[in-house]
């Protein structure tokens, strides 16, 4: 048995009912024990862009939420909702939007307990997340130290080769480019940015991360006035074969509801983050006195890149799948490709755009939660290491084959989620409590 068929094992172990029950009960549980705070999302959309004044923190809530979303809005909401609707069938768009609509309210509890129980260091950095919500909430730093170490091996697929792999490989089949030259030039960008720390991550995914989120989104509507006679039959197509996947029919008959439900929950987690626990550590760093309020700027991190990003390609896909049969569905670039060509002229260009927009920017998110997990763990003395390694991987996982990678990031978000999860859990009552006294003055 060859490496790629012992990683796909294991993450197809991981990714059983016991996993998607704890983390899809985790957000249903959330959602009624906080009482439905996705009600609060236009509340928390405007205060994303308001500023708490006279706050300690790195960088302004703006900026920890756009570097929240640049490391959420990656290949995840392009490739790895294709991947879910090839291998899980049109249901798993379903299960992906629930994952992304029942998680704002675990991103909602993550942030307020990043605030909560951040530290400060002797040089003012504020640092937080739920390594410290474990040791300093529960008293569990053994646990708290296997989730840094899991984040710190999970920063190298999901934020790092996964991304350079799919804008090496994009690159080379449209436009020809050697995936070895497309990964030594994203590895030197970004270790330039790299090099400034969280505030000049936080000001490039300022700029450029509502620019790339806005002009992807108008790529998917006007695909989707295309196929609009198929709009319909494929909102129909997505719900029926959520729960009943022969439905499907063709190539899809052969999925079941689990795989579908796996595929969807899994690939809504890579996409959205919501109870992997990597965005708390960003939102510890913003400039805010006050746990619950940062809690609703970093829901609307999950609504964005779920429940409006993740829902509009999930769409286009299904409706071209159903405007386009000799489009070849079971393999998930190909889909994504074939969909976006349909628009004349910029179709290419424009996806290729968001590919590699959406991949640098979540590499630069990934590498300061790395950083932050390596710094619990062994102080700032192996910072450098950590940084020249990460920009090595990112060449290397332009090159490596894509289903290695692919499986090795399922298999470790799904364990770095588990003590993340186990916390929420265990501080409920605390959330719950911030929550109401937040209510009670505003």
């Amino acid at each position: 048995m060859d490496i790629n068929a012992i990683i796909a094992e294991a993450a197809s172990q991981l990714w059983g009912w016991p996993m998607i029950v704890l983390l899809f009960g985790t957000h249903l549980y959330l959602t009624v024990r906080l009482r439905f705070p996705q009600r609060r999302i236009f509340h928390a959309i405007r205060l994303s862009v308001t500023r708490d004044t006279n706050a300690e923190g790195d960088v302004s809530q703006f900026g920890a939420l756009a570097t929240s979303l640049a490391a959420t809005i990656g290949t995840g909401n392009i490739v790895g909702v294709a991947t879910a609707v090839a291998l899980g069938g049109p249901g798993a768009v379903l299960w992906c939007w629930l994952t992304g609509l029942l998680g704002i309210s675990t991103k909602y509890a993550e942030g307020l307990l990043a605030v909560k129980y951040r530290v400060k260091t002797s040089d003012g950095t504020m640092l937080g997340g739920p390594m410290y919500a474990l040791e300093r909430g529960l008293g569990w730093k053994s646990m708290a130290v296997a989730f840094c170490v899991l984040t710190a091996l999970a920063s190298f697929g999901i934020g790092n080769s996964v991304q350079s792999n799919a804008i090496s490989l994009l690159c080379y089949e449209t436009y020809g480019v050697p995936m070895a030259w497309s990964g030594g030039v994203i590895a030197a960008l970004a270790a330039l940015v790299i090099l400034f720390g969280v505030k000049g991550i936080a000001r490039f995914c300022s700029t450029f991360v509502p620019l790339m989120a806005l002009l992807y989104v108008i790529g998917c509507v006007y695909i989707l006035f295309i196929n609009g006679a198929y709009m319909w039959d494929a909102l129909c197509l997505i719900c029926r074969s959520a729960f009943t996947p022969a439905a499907a029919g063709g190539g899809f008959a052969g999925t079941t509801i689990m795989m579908t439900a796996r595929y969807g929950i899994a690939r809504g987690l890579f996409s959205n983050e919501s109870g992997m626990g990597s965005a708390p550590i960003v939102a510890a760093a913003a400039k805010t006195d006050n746990p619950v309020r940062q809690a609703l700027v970093s829901s609307t991190a999950t609504f964005w890149d779920t429940v409006v990003i993740c829902a509009l390609t999930g769409l286009v896909l299904v409706s071209s799948i159903l405007a386009y049969p000799e489009i070849d569905y079971h393999n998930g670039g190909a889909l994504t490709k074939m969909a976006f060509e349909k628009i004349p002229v910029v179709g290419a260009p424009l996806l290729t755009f968001g590919i590699v927009t959406f991949a640098f920017s979540t590499i630069l998110g990934w590498s300061y939660y790395g950083e932050r997990a390596v710094e619990y763990l062994s102080g700032k003395r192996y910072l450098i290491i950590y940084r020249l390694l990460y920009v090595a991987v990112i060449f290397i996982g332009a090159v490596v084959q894509l289903t290695v990678v692919w499986n090795l990031a399922d298999l470790l978000n799904g364990l770095m989620a588990i003590p993340n999860l186990i916390s929420l859990l265990a501080l409920a009552g605390v959330i719950v409590a911030e929550t109401k006294k937040y209510n009670s003055k505003s």
